[in-house]
């Protein structure tokens, strides 16, 4: 692995772009041996400044959960992210573009747990200690230049995590098949994308099975009350000042904002 200097000039960096809405090279660029490993000590680093901050951590996301997205971003595995307090905008909310750099936005479902998560699981398990789904946005926002980054480089940047809208009335997942979820992005109206909740690892609690894997790897759990985004159901949308977003989720309601 890195060691802990270069970590923190990695952190840096990510964080100037983040901060500042600038882009920045991917980081393989100057350091082509950087492993995914070293990724998720740059997000450890990023977690433990937000909270100096005065952040709170309420969770975290799984990301290119989806044939879709693995397909768009040219990779063949999920990667993992963290959620902060700080990236929430209410439902019906104006987002400022002058605070993003490549923002996209993708409609995934939600998982809110009530018991804490460990080790291996099953979707029955998960489902067990999930108090409830709920629909949710995330507008990703890679701060590479010219949209251009390997897996290694995108985990470092928190999975291009940057804004989550969350939407649409609680459900018990055991109410509904998660897997024939069907999702409509419209974007001014227009529709945008279309898929099923199957999509995202033939279930969405998929998801939430590997993250606790990853985390177990890492000597981590999953705590009770954790928010988690499963990642998107389709293809990412380019977004503009301007437009107005709506998801719209079968059985669960929607979920709409703009962007300003």
């Amino acid at each position: 692995m890195l060691d802990t200097t270069i970590i923190n000039k990695l952190t840096d960096r990510v964080l100037n772009a983040q901060d500042h809405a600038t882009t920045m090279t991917k980081l393989t660029d100057e350091y082509p041996s950087m492993s995914i490993e070293d990724s998720y000590a740059v997000q450890d680093e990023l977690r433990r400044r937000w909270i100096a901050r005065g952040d709170r951590c309420v969770g975290l996301k799984a990301g290119l959960t989806s044939k879709a997205k693995m397909l768009q971003m040219g990779v063949d595995e999920p990667s993992f992210g963290i959620l902060m307090a700080s990236f929430s905008r209410p439902e019906n909310s104006a987002i400022d573009i002058k605070e993003l750099v490549h923002p996209r936005v993708e409609a995934e479902i939600a998982f809110v747990t009530k018991a804490e998560l460990k080790g291996d699981l099953t979707i029955e398990q998960v489902l067990v200690a999930t108090d409830y789904i709920i629909p949710a946005v995330e507008v990703i926002d890679s701060r590479y230049e010219k949209f251009k980054f390997d897996l290694v480089s995108v985990i470092a940047d928190n999975g291009s995590s940057s804004r989550y809208v969350t939407g649409g009335r609680p459900r018990d997942p055991r109410e509904l098949d998660l897997r024939t979820i069907g999702v409509v992005i419209e974007k001014n109206g227009e529709i945008m994308a279309l898929g099923a909740s199957a999509a995202v690892l033939n279930h969405p609690a998929n998801a939430v099975v590997m993250l606790v894997k990853h985390l177990a790897s890492r000597g981590e759990v999953l705590p009770a009350g954790s928010y988690v985004m499963t990642g998107g159901i389709t293809e990412a949308i380019p977004v503009s000042a301007g437009d107005c977003i709506t998801a719209r989720f079968q059985d669960m309601g929607s979920v709409s904002f703009r962007f300003v």
